[in-house]
């Protein structure tokens, strides 16, 4: 019960977080019943067989079948699975002969249509009820009499009350419901973290006084060390002045009896300092020469890693949503998938879009997960929406510019920014670029905006970026440029020569007081943004983003979320992970199999995506 009254007050204050008076008192109003205590299997018989049916709303008839699958059964549960794809059947065929007891043909026609591809899925069970929209009286035919009678009809409501039944008086919790037992779980881990923390400075300030104490008897041999040499001398002085025979024994003897104690001591100090010595020049040429060479890298430390297979072809580009829970990941073959990577997380979201050209730019709406922008090498933009599962808009550039390269959503105002190319033929897929145009579009009304100015045949724009508010648009050229854009005001504010070649990616640094770009030579700069054109920090990556790679596509880099860690794209199986702004040395990711065409960077947790050729998106945590 307490995980029930916290639902609701969720649910409450959502609403009022969302202004939903209306929802807010209807909902009020229900929870002073006994309604809404579980889940009412007579409200939702009364939904489909006296609202969706009659008013003939297939859409959402054919969402609570797709809801039930998904929640409360699977294929691996046969028996539960099997009865309701039967009753889903059965449903369906209620509303085809209720349509046509109405009188209204047309529906039937319309229902057809709009699910003749799914029906056919189950050709042997549909094939014969495609012409029942043409028989003139099917009531009376053998084969469909009996769908026309009541008995059948009072069945099939029993049947489907039955089913429910079962299902909603099982195990099966509302994921609402467990978010207080997950709060609750959240609240003990932290305590647990609490604990380990504490144990482990206490672990630590042990550690710190054992090294202090090992550091004194170290200290304390080098002194016996000393004695014993100067006890030498004393010695082999005494012994030249009582007489040459008796010096002769007592040091020998003394000698020999000082090396056989202390020969061990007085090898492994002078090992100790060679050591030491060592590690010295070491330090001081990494001091000097901070860029040690790629193949040096280690491999990242690994929490966990989770490879998607659901691809057949080269992957062009991947994604994390805004919260980092969905992954949208594509493929030249011009398909999309939305999946996510944690089994905890809800797969409502999953879902594979066609969208008949490849697939060259994505880009999620960057406050919720719900709108995904998908820009083709065509020149279209479609607008999927993973909540309802639909493509709701799909737009074109101009014919002047039928390649999109980039698209960017504001991370404030309801816009996006496209960029777009026209062709030519060349070697690279620099060369094949041709002019650029950028068009901002409204995300309301799916219409341009405007189109932001860039001088007379401008090369191509590659790559695009928004500051944290949304009111400053980077983005870089093939010729080399970095340009500056207020959105405010729809102007070019300043623009710098940033590589002697074309540059393939741009981001603002995490306190926006820089801009990364990586170039076709490979340079990856940080430009300063109050100094423009000085370079703060700058690494050779060549050898992963080599220029006989740039033939096939444009390499890309990504930031984490703190800023430190800059990962980039790679001809190779492996990809550099740099640290920025410090001497660490740079780490490379587990290898694919073939090149790595795409990275991403989780919102907020040290966790990254890559895409390959070899078709396949894994996503990494790393300690």
């Amino acid at each position: 019960m307490e995980n029930v009254q916290y639902a609701e007050e969720l649910v409450r204050e959502f609403l009022v977080f969302r202004g939903f008076t209306n929802t807010l008192q209807a909902y009020e109003a229900e929870l002073s019943t006994e309604i809404g205590r579980n889940f009412e299997v007579d409200k939702i018989l009364d939904l489909v067989f006296s609202v969706y049916i009659p008013k003939y709303q297939l859409d959402r008839l054919l969402s609570i079948f797709s809801f039930l699958k998904q929640c409360f059964t699977s294929p691996a549960d046969t028996v539960l699975y099997t009865s309701l794809l039967k009753l889903e059947q059965s449903v369906l065929r209620y509303y085809v002969v209720n349509a046509l007891k109405s009188g209204r043909q047309e529906k039937v026609v319309e229902f057809f249509s709009a699910s003749g591809s799914y029906l056919m899925q189950k050709r042997e069970d549909w094939i014969a009820w495609f012409a029942i929209p043409y028989i003139k009286n099917p009531s009376l035919d053998p084969q469909f009499r009996m769908y026309f009678s009541k008995e059948w009809s009072d069945t099939l409501v029993l049947s489907f009350r039955n089913f429910l039944s079962g299902i909603f008086n099982g195990t099966r919790i509302p994921a609402l419901l467990k978010i207080s037992t997950e709060k609750n779980m959240i609240k003990c881990l932290k305590s647990d973290i609490k604990q380990l923390n504490n144990k482990l400075s206490e672990l630590q300030a042990l550690l710190e006084v054992k090294e202090v104490e090992l550091s004194l008897l170290r200290r304390s041999g080098n002194s016996i060390d000393s004695g014993h040499k100067n006890l030498l001398k004393i010695t082999t002085f005494g012994s030249s002045v009582d007489g040459q025979a008796f010096s002769g024994v007592y040091e020998e003897s003394s000698t020999s009896s000082i090396q056989g104690v202390d020969s061990h001591t007085l090898s492994s100090v002078k090992s100790r300092d060679e050591k030491l010595c060592d590690s010295s020049r070491m330090s001081n040429a990494e001091n000097e020469q901070i860029l040690v060479s790629e193949e040096d890298f280690p491999e990242v430390k690994v929490d966990f890693q989770e490879t998607f297979l659901g691809h057949n072809s080269s992957i062009s580009s991947c994604r994390f949503s805004a919260s980092g829970s969905n992954i949208a990941s594509s493929s030249t073959d011009g398909t999309v998938r939305i999946w996510t990577y944690d089994s905890s997380t809800p797969s409502s979201k999953n879902a594979t879009i066609y969208c008949g050209a490849e697939v060259s730019a994505l880009s999620w709406e960057c406050r919720s997960d719900r709108l995904l922008l998908i820009g083709t090498a065509n020149g279209g933009i479609k607008a999927w929406n993973a909540d309802a599962k639909r493509v709701v808009c799909d737009l074109s550039t101009s014919k002047d510019f039928p390649s999109v390269l980039d698209l960017k959503c504001s991370p404030v105002d309801p816009v996006f920014v496209s960029a777009a190319a026209s062709r030519r033929h060349g070697s690279t897929i620099f060369d094949r670029t041709g002019f650029a145009s950028l068009t901002v579009w409204h995300m309301k009304t799916w219409k341009p905006l405007t189109v932001l100015p860039l001088g007379e045949d401008p090369p191509a724009i590659t790559s695009l970026c928004f500051n944290h508010n949304g009111k400053i648009l980077a983005a870089s050229a093939t010729d080399g440029m970095i340009h500056m854009f207020d959105m405010s005001a729809g102007l070019q504010i300043t623009g710098w020569p940033a590589h002697d070649s074309p540059v393939s990616s741009v981001l603002f640094g995490p306190a926006e007081t820089s801009i990364f770009s990586l170039g076709s030579d490979g340079k990856i700069f940080e430009w300063s943004l109050h100094n423009q054109g000085q370079i703060i920090w700058s690494r050779d990556c060549s050898r992963f983003c080599n220029p006989e790679s740039f033939n096939k596509r444009m390499h890309e880099v990504a930031l984490d979320s703190n800023g430190k860690r800059l990962l980039a794209t790679s001809g190779l199986v492996r990809a550099p992970v740099y640290q920025v702004q410090g001497h660490e040395r740079g780490l490379r990711t587990l290898p694919h199999t073939a090149p790595i065409t795409s990275v991403d960077w989780h919102p907020t947790r040290p966790i990254y995506v890559t895409g390959s050729e070899d078709h396949s998106v894994r996503v990494t945590s790393i300690l």
